[in-house]
C-alpha cells in the first residue's frame, strides 16, 4: 500500500517540502501510479489566463489505476458494497474483479453505440452500483462523463445536456429515495423534448415502473450491456484530456460545467483520500454523498478505488425507515471511516439518541464532515454520540472546482479545533486577502480565501466558455484562484470558512446561484421581480429566502401564490432549490444604477434591522422600512 503521513511532525516536513519544491513533491506522488508514458514536464501554470497543465504529455487511463493494477494483488477484495434504500432488501458486494468486469461490459456496450474518446455521456441515475460502473466505463473509453444529480428537474437536466452536447444518456425507470419513488424516465422524456443532441437513451429497470420507449432512441440496459465481453482495453489518455464535467451553480443564472482533467485529478484524489482519512488496508469506508456531486466523484468512486479501498454506496436517506439508518449500516458493515454532511448530522441531532445507542459503533475510527462548515454544536454532538469521544473528526473544506480536499485535519494527526477546517494539505497554499487583494500575512485576520499556487486536481476550464472560468476564478485577484469564500485564520494558523461572499447560496452543501433561482421565480406570470438570498437555517445551514414583487392587484398574501412560485422553482431547477421563505414586497433595495443590494436583504433576513451599513446609495430608502415591517408581521 502507498505510504501516508503518520505524524504531525511528518506533516510539517512534507508541507514544507511541497511548498519549497512542488514539482519534485508531486512528481514523487505521480510515480506511484501506472503510466503508459511518463510526463515531459510536471507543471506549467498561468493563473492570469486560467491555464494550468500537470504531468504534460503523460499518458494513462485512470481506470487502470483504480481497477486493473489491483487485480494481481486483491482481485477478490470487496471494492464496492451497495446498500439499498429499503433495509429489507439484500445489499450487494462487488469485488475488484467483478467491478472490472462490469465496467468493461458497459464500455463495450457504449462503444457499440458509437461512443468514442471525447464524446460526452450524461448519467441521470439513482444511487445504484450501475452508476459507479457506468462512470468508470466512460473513463475507460475516454468519453467525458457528466453525472447529473437525479433530483434536478427536466429543465435543469436539458440545460446540462445541451451545454456539453451529450450524445448518450444513461438513466433508469425510477429511483427510490426514502418513502418516495421518483419517475426518472418521465423526467428524461420531458428533458429530451428540448435536446436534439441526444442519439440514444439507455434505461435501467430499477423500480419496475412502466415506461415508454421511443423507437430508434430508447433501449433497455440489459439489452445493451449484459451480454458484452468482460474485457476492454483502456483508451490511452493524455494527462490533460478531460475526465469529467460536473455542473455547479454560479452567480449568474446559467450553471457552469466545471471541467477536470485525467492525470492531475487522479494523483490528488488518491493522495488526499489516503492522508485525510488515514486509510489503512482493509478499512471499510463509507461516504454518504450522492455520485451526482463532486464528493461522490472524488470520495465514493475515484479516491477510494485508486487507493484499493472498500467503498460503500448508499441508495437511501438518513431518516428512512427511521433515524437510526446510518448507524444500522455502520454496525452491519463494520464501517471504519465515515464521511457525511453537517446537514445530515443536524437533522439526526433532532432525534432521540436512542436511535444511535441501539447500534454498536465500535468499529468507527474516523468521522468526516463535508459540504459546508460544521457548526460547533453539531461537531460536539457528532464527536460525543457517534464517535464516543474517541474518533477524530476531519472537517474538510473543498469545492467542485478544487476536485479534492484542500484544507482539513489529517485524522488522528492534526490537533482538532471544533468549527475549524484547520490546516492545508501538503501542496496547497491558501492565502487570505482583503477587498483590494492585499495578502494578509499575519494570523488572527479575516478576509477572502484564495489559493496562490496550482494543485493537480484543480479545474481546467468551464466547458465551452474559458472566459467564464477566467473571470469567475482568476480575475478578481490576479495571480490567485479566488474561492468565493470568506475565511478567518486564528492565532495558530487554523482556517475557518465563514461562508460565501458572492451571490451563491450553500444549501445542505449544494450551491445555487441566486440568479438561477430568481430566473425561475420570475417565470411566474404574476411576478415582476425577485431577489433571493441565503439565511441561517437550523438544519440546512443556509435556507433560501425569496423577496418577490407581484403584478399590481396581486396581494401575494395567500398560500396558493407561494405554492405556485415554489412549483416554478421545482420545474426549472428541482425540489432541492425550493425557497424556505417567500416574502411579498412592494419594492427591493436598489442603488440608483439598479443593482439590488443583497447585503441589506441578508442582514434583514438574519434579524439585524439596525446595522445595515451604508444606505446612502439607495434609490428609495423607504423600501427597507416596508420590508422590515413584513418580516416583523410574519414573525
Amino acid at each position: 500500500m502507498l505510504r501516508k503521513i503518520d505524524s504531525f511532525e511528518q506533516y510539517k516536513t512534507e508541507y514544507k517540502t511541497s511548498v519549497e519544491n512542488p514539482e519534485k513533491f508531486w512528481e514523487e506522488k505521480a510515480e506511484q501510479f501506472e503510466w503508459h508514458r511518463k510526463w515531459a514536464n510536471v507543471v506549467s501554470c498561468n493563473f492570469n489566463e486560467a491555464e494550468t497543465r500537470w504531468f504534460e504529455n503523460g499518458k494513462l487511463n485512470i481506470t487502470e489505476n483504480a481497477l486493473d493494477r489491483h487485480l494481481t494483488t486483491q482481485a477478490n477484495k470487496p471494492a464496492i458494497i451497495w446498500e439499498p434504500n429499503n433495509p429489507s432488501d439484500q445489499h450487494k458486494t462487488f469485488t475488484y474483479k467483478e467491478v472490472h468486469s462490469e465496467v468493461c461490459k458497459i464500455a463495450n456496450g457504449l462503444r457499440n453505440l458509437g461512443v468514442k474518446k471525447g464524446d460526452r455521456v450524461c448519467l441521470y441515475m439513482p444511487m445504484v452500483p450501475e452508476l459507479a460502473f457506468a462512470t468508470l466505463a466512460c473513463a475507460r473509453i475516454g468519453a467525458i462523463h457528466s453525472v447529473v444529480f437525479a433530483g434536478f428537474s427536466a429543465k435543469a437536466l436539458a440545460d446540462r445536456i445541451n451545454d456539453c452536447s451529450c450524445k448518450i444518456i444513461l438513466t433508469a425507470d425510477g429511483a427510490f429515495r426514502g418513502s418516495k419513488t421518483i419517475e426518472l424516465k418521465k423526467i428524461v422524456d420531458t428533458a429530451l423534448n428540448h435536446c436534439e443532441v441526444v442519439e440514444r437513451t439507455v434505461v435501467l429497470n430499477r423500480c419496475g415502473i412502466p415506461v415508454q420507449l421511443k423507437e430508434g432512441r430508447d433501449l433497455w440496459w440489459e439489452q445493451i450491456f449484459d451480454n458484452q465481453s468482460a474485457e476492454f482495453t483502456a483508451e490511452s489518455m493524455d494527462s490533460e484530456d478531460p475526465l469529467f464535467i460536473l455542473y455547479t451553480s454560479g452567480s449568474t443564472g446559467k450553471p457552469k460545467g466545471v471541467q477536470h482533467s485525467s492525470g492531475g485529478y487522479m494523483v490528488y484524489a488518491e493522495y488526499s483520500f489516503r492522508n485525510v482519512f488515514q486509510y489503512e488496508e482493509d478499512d471499510i469506508y463509507w461516504c454518504t454523498a450522492d455520485i451526482g456531486w463532486i464528493t461522490g466523484h472524488s470520495y465514493i468512486i475515484y479516491g477510494p478505488l485508486l487507493a484499493g479501498a472498500t467503498t460503500v454506496m448508499f441508495e437511501g436517506v438518513p431518516t428512512f425507515p427511521n433515524a437510526g439508518r446510518f448507524w444500522e449500516i455502520c454496525e452491519k458493515h463494520k464501517i471504519n471511516l465515515f464521511y457525511t454532511a453537517p446537514t445530515a448530522i443536524r437533522a439526526l441531532q433532532a432525534y432521540s439518541t436512542d436511535f444511535v445507542n441501539r447500534h454498536n459503533l465500535s468499529s468507527l475510527k474516523v468521522l468526516g464532515s463535508v459540504g459546508e462548515p460544521i457548526n460547533e454544536e453539531a461537531w460536539h454532538w457528532y464527536h460525543k454520540n457517534i464517535g464516543k469521544e474517541k474518533c477524530p473528526i476531519v472537517d474538510t473544506w473543498w469545492q467542485t472546482e478544487t476536485g479534492g480536499i484542500l484544507i482539513s485535519p489529517l485524522a488522528g494527526i492534526t490537533p482538532l479545533k471544533p468549527g475549524y477546517a484547520s490546516l492545508p494539505l501538503p501542496g496547497i497554499q491558501p492565502v487570505i486577502v482583503d477587498s483590494l487583494g492585499n495578502e494578509l500575512t499575519e494570523n488572527e485576520v479575516e478576509g477572502n480565501l484564495c489559493i496562490k499556487r496550482p494543485w493537480p486536481s484543480m479545474l481546467r476550464s468551464t466547458w465551452g466558455d474559458h472566459e467564464r472560468c477566467k473571470s469567475t476564478y482568476f480575475k478578481t485577484y490576479p495571480g490567485m484562484y479566488f474561492t468565493g469564500d470568506g475565511c478567518n485564520r486564528d492565532i495558530n494558523g487554523y482556517y475557518r470558512i465563514t461562508g460565501r461572499v458572492d451571490d451563491v447560496i450553500n444549501v445542505s452543501g449544494h450551491r445555487f446561484g441566486t440568479a438561477e433561482i430568481e430566473n425561475a421565480i420570475n417565470e411566474h406570470p404574476d411576478v415582476i421581480e425577485s431577489a433571493v438570498i441565503g439565511f441561517p437555517h437550523d438544519i440546512k445551514g443556509q435556507g433560501i429566502y425569496a423577496f418577490v414583487i407581484t403584478q399590481p392587484g396581486e396581494t401575494g398574501s395567500n398560500d396558493l401564490f407561494s405554492k405556485e412560485i415554489i412549483e416554478k422553482v421545482v420545474e426549472f431547477i428541482g425540489p432541492i432549490a425550493k425557497p424556505d421563505k417567500i416574502q411579498f414586497v412592494s419594492g427591493l433595495p436598489k442603488t440608483r444604477s439598479g443593482k439590488i443590494m443583497r447585503r441589506i436583504l441578508r442582514k434583514l433576513a438574519k434579524g439585524n434591522h439596525h446595522d445595515l451599513g451604508d444606505t446612502s446609495t439607495l434609490l428609495d430608502p423607504n423600501v427597507i422600512d416596508s420590508i422590515k415591517l413584513g418580516i416583523l408581521i410574519e414573525a
